[in-house]
């Protein structure tokens, strides 16, 4: 194969996580050539088998620094940003890596000729209180401004194997006497399947949908944060009370719990801004077709997916309330 034929590049940055790994598998059986940008290129070895031999590259990139984000976009054809975070943690901020970063992102591709995918968040504002979702909203307006054609891609919260939402609450429920209701569990979430996100990515990689847009990306049922822990002790067969946490309290809570070190927090008062406001595709995005719809993808059900993964949840495993001997 010369060097004239050969696949088309596409950069990934972010993809080792949980919906980068998706889109590169997708990009793979799509026969590009994949360059997956990360911090720790060591840590993503298991990307490799996705493709066939040499398809998928690893290399070293942090949004943090422009020099490798320049040398991981140089030479592609289309770039993918994948990357997020949901809380802050040491020089890891919304401000230096979904704005600076998505930004700097932006600029690359610009200079190497490349088109442009990102990954955003239904919220994203650039007025917005929480900080999360206005590093978003103004990372998209930089882009924008950048790239102008670039795609933009909103999901609302997203569900699969590696999730952290469903898996999350389903462990909790494992340890915990109850499981809280944040702002008594009112707040509406249109969950969406990792996969169908990742088909969107690769259709936009492929240029199937109008370009310069911004598309809501949300599953076929809108649930409240009340419904979703429903599901999923309906799920694990377990039973735990749901309690009202009001959002001052959690927002305490929260700010507690990201001042300790050296773990996860299980909630940020971030993160309690962004549950006093609905996570689904807006009326305008469905009057104008710019939702799964415009990728030609069906949402899968929450319901044919979820119990594949959180049966690991259950007291018994697979054989919990099977009637069969384990």
């Amino acid at each position: 194969m010369t060097m004239s034929n050969l696949p088309p590049l596409v950069t990934v940055f972010g993809g080792s996580g949980f919906v980068g790994r998706h889109v590169v598998r997708e990009l793979a059986k799509r026969g590009y050539r994949i360059r997956v940008a990360v911090r720790r290129p060591d840590l993503a070895g298991f990307l490799r088998p996705a493709g066939y031999v040499g398809q998928i590259q690893l290399v070293q990139a942090n949004l943090r620094y422009r020099k490798s984000i320049d040398q991981a976009v140089a030479g592609s054809d289309h770039v993918v940003n994948c990357v997020g975070i949901l809380f802050e943690s040491g020089k890891n901020s919304f401000d230096a890596v979904q704005e600076f970063g998505a930004k700097a992102v932006a600029e690359a591709a610009r200079a190497a000729g490349a088109t442009l995918t990102h990954v955003s968040a239904i919220g994203a504002d650039a007025n917005s209180q929480s900080s999360y979702a206005r590093s978003k909203g103004r990372a998209e307006e930089a882009i924008l401004s950048t790239v102008p054609d670039a795609i933009i891609l909103r999901p609302s919260i997203i569900f699969g194997k590696e999730d952290n939402f469903f898996n999350k609450f389903a462990d909790m429920a494992r340890t915990m006497p109850f499981l809280p209701l944040i702002g008594g569990g009112l707040t509406k979430f249109q969950p969406v399947f990792v996969e169908d996100v990742a088909t969107a990515i690769a259709k936009a990689v492929e240029g199937k949908v109008a370009k310069g847009k911004i598309y809501e990306l949300g599953g076929a049922e809108v649930l409240t944060f009340k419904q979703c822990l429903e599901a999923v002790l309906r799920i694990t067969y377990r039973k735990r009370p749901l309690v009202t946490l009001p959002f001052g309290v959690a927002s305490l809570i929260g700010s507690i719990a990201s001042m300790v070190p050296l773990i996860t927090p299980p909630l940020t008062s971030d993160q309690v801004l962004l549950l006093k406001s609905d996570n689904v595709v807006s009326k305008e995005a469905e009057q104008e077709g710019r939702t799964l719809a415009a990728f030609g993808i069906r949402p899968t059900l929450l319901d044919a997916i979820l119990p594949s993964y959180l049966v690991q949840y259950r007291v018994q495993g697979q054989f919990t309330n099977s009637g069969k001997a384990a």
